[in-house]
């Protein structure tokens, strides 16, 4: 498994963490959280990098497009991402915005890029989204909503906005990738997408944070939400992209929502029936698809009786 890889598969272990860190804080609405987690873990990115953003300050202008797309997605992703829990359910929310975003994330990179899907991708992706349907299935039926969920319109609006969710995570790791891709460094490519997003959520939290200071409870899970999902997590996440596609990376995300219902059962005391056990398998085998190593064998070379004109280039004949 490359470095890559891990970096994001440790970057979904900490996102998992988000629902359960939430539930220490109901009184806090979804709009706050979403706000004071991105919000001020973005801004704390972009201080981190603000270094290697001043000296790569005319690389980023040039491709200041994909800055822009990015920033502004990352200011939707968590608004969209917590209401969508909110109204239509902590399953089938997080089910929605993080298992749409693999494949957004590939006609993104379909159309824009002209990339081609592979059929690994695609055999990780069914597996992956299988097992996430399995799963969001198994924590409705066990009645795993969020409190007020449950009428007909207000599912309908948590589904789209989880859509929309999906949608910006695969826009701003595309952008970030793109950035990374055209010799931007990581630091920089991460600090100024998230700084700028970061900014467009600030004045959010005037509107919408009182309740984050009526207790210590309240702050430190606004500060837990901060620095190790969204600072640390996405630090992780910068790393990954820098040596894996962007649709590669959300596919691999879809580890997000089998931790946060394991969580669930283990700090929650949520039960998880077994056809939500059979998703989290699914969901394991899309990630062993996707991560394990390929081994592409040398194609053997015509049988000849001249002499090899080229002996160094015999360990070049890849597939």
């Amino acid at each position: 498994m490359g470095a890559g890889s891990l970096c994001v598969l440790a970057a979904s272990v900490l996102w998992g963490t988000t629902g359960t860190a939430a539930t220490f804080a109901p009184a806090v609405g979804p709009l706050a959280i979403g706000a004071a987690a991105m919000g001020l873990g973005g801004l704390l990115r972009a201080l981190v990098s603000a270094p290697r953003i001043a000296r790569e300050a005319s690389g980023l202008r040039r491709q200041r497009g994909a800055v822009l797309a990015g920033a502004a997605a990352v200011a939707v992703y968590p608004l969209a991402f917590y209401s969508s829990m909110h109204l239509a359910g902590v399953a089938a929310g997080t089910v929605v915005s993080v298992g749409s975003a693999p494949l957004a994330s590939a006609l993104v990179e379909r159309v824009v890029d002209g990339r081609r899907l592979t059929r690994r991708w695609m055999l990780g992706a069914a597996l992956g989204l299988s097992g996430t349907v399995l799963l969001c299935g198994a924590e409705a039926a066990a009645g795993h909503s969020a409190p007020g969920a449950g009428s007909g319109r207000a599912t309908a609006l948590g589904i789209g906005l989880g859509l929309v969710a999906g949608l910006t995570y695969a826009l701003y790791s595309w952008a970030a990738h793109r950035l990374i891709s055209r010799g931007v460094s990581g630091g920089a490519a991460m600090g100024s997408v998230f700084g700028l997003g970061g900014v467009l959520l600030v004045p959010v939290l005037p509107a919408t944070g009182a309740p984050l200071l009526d207790s210590w409870p309240n702050a430190a899970v606004g500060a837990y939400l901060a620095l190790v999902p969204m600072f640390l997590g996405y630090l992780l996440f910068g790393w990954g992209l820098a040596h894996v596609p962007a649709s590669t990376a959300t596919t691999l995300s879809l580890l997000e929502p089998a931790v946060a219902a394991l969580l669930a059962v283990l700090v929650v005391g949520e039960r998880l029936p077994g056809t939500g056990w059979g998703g989290i398998g699914l969901v394991v085998g899309c990630l062993v698809v996707l991560t394990l190593p390929v081994r592409r064998p040398l194609r053997a070379r015509p049988e000849t009786t001249e002499p090899a004109t080229e002996p160094a280039a015999v360990g070049t004949h890849l597939p």
